[in-house]
């Protein structure tokens, strides 16, 4: 018995030093390809497998691409795409489970595209997990076994799920890379045949916001009604002034109104005007936003704060194009576009009867969404360039450049509060410069990582996962702004879970509840 324990200790002992090692190669990682070709040979070594690939999913073309592997030729790897659903690769990325096959020379599920083969007398298992982060599916990781008859592979499962964990952030920004790249060549296709619009005012080339300004050409000649969808701080003001600026109005008003900020008592003052006399302080006749924007175009921002009452109203507006003032009895014709904005879930609000259902579909004709800066990543390079510039007039400054390790913390950041907080980081940022440079130790003490400022930890393997449950908690909480349930959801665990370890953690809940209303 003690001879087992012993050899039990040893295993244990030998897991955690090849987990901490991986660890330390994907924080010191400069060149993301080479590492994960580094990791992937070293679990080979480790689970005495032949063969082990990372897939990754390109939501672009619908298609999962072998991107990194060990024992791979090149041309072999060249033939591993898939479509999802499309074999056992494909069929995981369906699925979200991780799928075993203990002899892939009798299962058909199993298409070997790669055409790998075994030097093994036995047979040869398959075995491929999910690699998720923020509850999507980027990659597969996977790896081919010789065995003499083995049955019971839950244990290598159970460690590639470990180490699946371990670089899934590494793997998500591949992943990005490579839907980048492909989007650049079709660019770079559409260059030679068409012109592609962008925006003036808009700073931006990942393919995400490509999408987008394809939607703003088609839509922006015409007069239907636009609804932005997108969180805080994404920029929705601007997608709906460069609408604006690329309809046949653009030389006509664009009147801007946030909703949320104008006082229920005022707001139907404001938007349609009133008469001398037709409440107490009306002394004089009042022009409202509609009938200023006449002929051109009208923003309205934070639609989901508008009241009932004057949502009835909007919907004549949209309906018959006519206004009446405020206390007045005469109908004024109007020709004015409307284009709202959101960060609200509407749908759930109908069904709680907190805005009318009616009035949704008349403002949400033709809907955008305006991706988070987490979803256009590529884009984050050329906006602090914008920023440092823009910020360097405003402020006097001369700062000249930020350094590659601050870029790559300002890449691997969720961003909560978007391209808002993006300018905010680097403004605070070139404050602290003292050299004309922006350095990693510059950036806000949420971004700074152990490399950044000199704090690798060397305890523990317990203390270093702790640290990480730790962190995946405050990054929930940071993004459901402070909401205990949601972010218990978010990280598939109770909601008494989630307080045990809240209270175990000594996490201050109420620092994340006033998010919700600085970014909004």
């Amino acid at each position: 018995m003690l001879c087992d324990r012993i050899k039990r200790n040893c295993y244990v002992e030998t897991d955690l030093t090849f987990l901490v090692n991986i660890s330390n190669i994907i924080g010191h990682s400069q060149d993301i390809y080479q590492n994960l070709e580094v990791v992937l040979e070293d679990l080979c070594k480790f689970l005495d497998a032949q063969y082990s690939m990372i897939a990754i999913v390109d939501r672009n073309d619908d298609k999962i691409m072998i991107s990194a592997a060990y024992g791979l030729t090149k041309e072999e790897k060249n033939r591993g795409v898939y479509k999802i659903g499309e074999g056992i690769i494909g069929e995981v990325v369906q699925t979200e489970k991780a799928i075993i096959i203990n002899d892939i020379s009798k299962s058909k599920r199993f298409l070997n595209k790669t055409g790998v083969t075994s030097d093994s007398s036995g047979p040869m298992a398959f075995l491929c997990v999910p690699l998720v982060i923020r509850n999507e599916i980027t990659a597969t990781l996977s790896i081919h076994k010789a065995h003499n008859g083995m049955t019971d592979f839950s244990a290598e499962i159970k460690f590639l799920n470990i180490v699946g964990t371990l670089i899934a952030k590494n793997v998500s920004i591949r992943r990005k890379q490579i839907e980048e790249v492909d989007e650049l060549r079709k660019e770079n296709r559409l260059l030679r045949g068409e012109r592609i619009y962008k925006p003036d005012n808009i700073i931006g080339n990942s393919s995400s916001m490509n999408d987008l300004y394809r939607l703003i050409e088609k839509v922006a000649p015409t007069n239907s009604s636009i609804m932005i969808r997108g969180e805080s701080g994404v920029g929705k003001e601007l997608i709906a002034e460069a609408i604006h600026n690329a309809s046949g109005r653009s030389s006509k008003p664009f009147i801007k109104v946030n909703c949320s900020a104008l006082p229920e008592s005022l707001i139907e003052s404001e938007l349609f005007g009133h008469e001398k006399g037709s409440f107490t302080g009306a002394n004089l006749s009042h022009t409202g936003r509609f009938e200023m924007a006449n002929g051109g175009t009208i923003f309205l921002d934070e639609i989901g704060d508008i009241p009932i009452s004057i949502q009835v109203k909007l919907l004549r507006v949209l309906q018959q194009r006519q206004i009446e003032r405020v206390g007045g009895n005469k109908t004024i014709d109007i020709d004015v576009r409307i284009i709202t904005a959101t960060n609200r879930n509407l749908e759930e609000m109908i069904k709680q009867n907190l805005f009318r259902e009616d009035f949704y579909y008349r403002i949400n004709v033709f809907p955008i969404y305006v991706p988070a800066l987490r979803e256009r990543a590529a884009d984050i390079p050329i906006l602090t360039d914008h920023f440092i510039a823009k910020l360097n007039k405003i402020n006097g400054t001369n700062v000249k450049r930020i350094t590659g390790s601050a870029l790559d913390m300002l890449m691997m950041y969720s961003w909560p509060g978007n391209i808002r907080e993006l300018e905010n980081v680097i403004e605070r940022a070139m404050v602290l410069s003292t050299d004309c440079v922006i350095h990693s130790y510059n950036l806000p003490p949420t971004l700074q990582t152990g490399m950044s400022s000199n704090t690798i930890n060397k305890g523990t393997l317990k203390n270093a996962l702790e640290q990480v449950e730790k962190q995946m908690l405050i990054d929930s909480l940071i993004e459901m702004r402070g909401n205990i349930t949601k972010s218990a959801e978010q990280l598939g665990i109770t909601r008494r879970i989630m307080g045990l370890l809240i209270a175990r953690y000594k996490i201050q809940v109420k620092n994340y509840k006033h998010l919700s209303n600085e970014q909004n």
